[in-house]
């Protein structure tokens, strides 16, 4: 039996992004393991790892994790180790050295650069050179946006550059709610059906944004008194926007984490993501596959989904994108056609897709 290692810093990475992927490995013969930072039983797995890793490069405890992913790389007589997150994937990569020699694959997905066109120069001076070595240590380099493709393919060593249209969305998922099953989701929520309903599915950090969203949304509610904003996800940020939000009039209303994605967006109007950095986000994906019309911050993740004017509305200000998201509010026939566009152009993002395309990777 063939036997794969995922490496990532969090478990969460493994929960949100790859449980379709351990399956389709398990029922085509492979032995799949994980390592991460904190015990989580996940489906499709043989055997968890807990090695301690940090999100800083300078975290200590990195030191210890090398040692002991290092030992369970070398042990392990693994065909392949796939390495995700910047300090899995950087972690993973070096403690694969060995085994590498012995003939294990080592598949690395980029989820998104931290240098990129307009990053800020310390995270090229920092993070570009530290890819281009590593990428020596890679037999395939996964990347699942064109600008990361383009550079990796450009500047870097791996021996085989890989596009993958990024995770995958099951779109079979996703549907717009009506009648009674609207109006009591939409209740669950605090949210009254006359109501305009702008969200956002993220966790609450400084990279996503949320800020942005809540002043968006204090200037245009005294032309459109109706409009609230529902933002989804765990608190990473102390607190910050709801102390924020309260202490504006925006009508916000903070959910926390939550595992009914589909059915609350299935009664939302539009769809507003703010983050500052993407790689390629799913939940813009799950937004279009749920026929909302899109208004997302200008990021190299955001482009890769959203074209202005055809599959969504890009903005590049806090001034601009309160503009749009008036705008959509203004137009219902372009809230259609955005949402309508979306919905088809998604379709090659399709978990169907991406797991054809990652297994054309994994099996050779």
């Amino acid at each position: 039996m063939k036997k794969i290692l995922f490496v990532a810093t969090v478990p969460e990475h493994f929960r949100y992004f790859h449980l379709p992927c351990f399956r389709m490995l398990q029922e085509h013969g492979f032995e799949v393991h994980t390592a991460c930072s904190a015990p989580e039983e996940f489906p499709y797995t043989d055997r968890q790892f807990v090695v301690p890793m940090g999100r800083n490069p300078w975290d200590p405890q990195n030191v210890q994790g090398y040692k002991q992913l290092k030992k369970i790389i070398n042990d392990g007589g693994y065909d392949i180790v796939h390495c995700h997150t910047p300090m899995g994937g950087t972690l993973g990569r070096l403690c694969s050295a060995k085994a590498r020699k012995k003939g294990t694959r080592v598949i690395y997905t980029a989820h998104g650069f931290h240098f990129y066109k307009g990053a800020p120069k310390l995270n090229w001076l920092l993070f570009f050179p530290i890819e281009g070595v590593l990428s020596c240590m890679t037999d395939v380099l996964i990347t699942i946006n064109e600008e990361d493709y383009r550079r990796a393919r450009r500047f870097f060593h791996a021996k085989k550059t890989a596009y993958v249209h990024g995770v995958g969305c099951d779109t079979t998922r996703f549907y717009r709610a009506d009648g009674e099953v609207r109006a009591q989701m939409r209740s669950s929520l605090g949210l009254r059906d006359s109501d305009t309903v702008l969200v956002y599915v993220a966790e609450q950090n400084a990279n996503k944004n949320q800020g942005l969203l809540i002043r968006a949304v204090e200037a245009l509610l005294p032309r459109y008194p109706n409009l609230k904003l529902l933002l989804v996800g765990p608190d990473h940020i102390d607190g910050a926007y709801e102390a924020m939000a309260k202490a504006s009039s925006a009508p916000v209303v903070f959910t926390g984490e939550r595992h009914d994605i589909p059915q609350i967006l299935s009664v939302c109007d539009i769809y507003t993501a703010s983050s500052l950095r993407e790689g390629l986000p799913v939940n813009v994906m799950e937004a279009m596959s749920a026929g909302l019309p899109v208004l997302a911050f200008n990021n190299r993740g955001h482009r890769a989904l959203v074209q202005d004017g055809k599959t969504g509305l890009l903005a590049d200000t806090q001034t601009e994108f309160t503009d749009k998201l008036e705008k959509l509010l203004e137009d219902a026939a372009l809230r259609s056609a955005l949402a309508r566009a979306g919905k088809a152009h998604i379709a090659d993002y399709d978990l169907q897709k991406v797991l054809a395309e990652l297994g054309e990777i994994y099996f050779v």
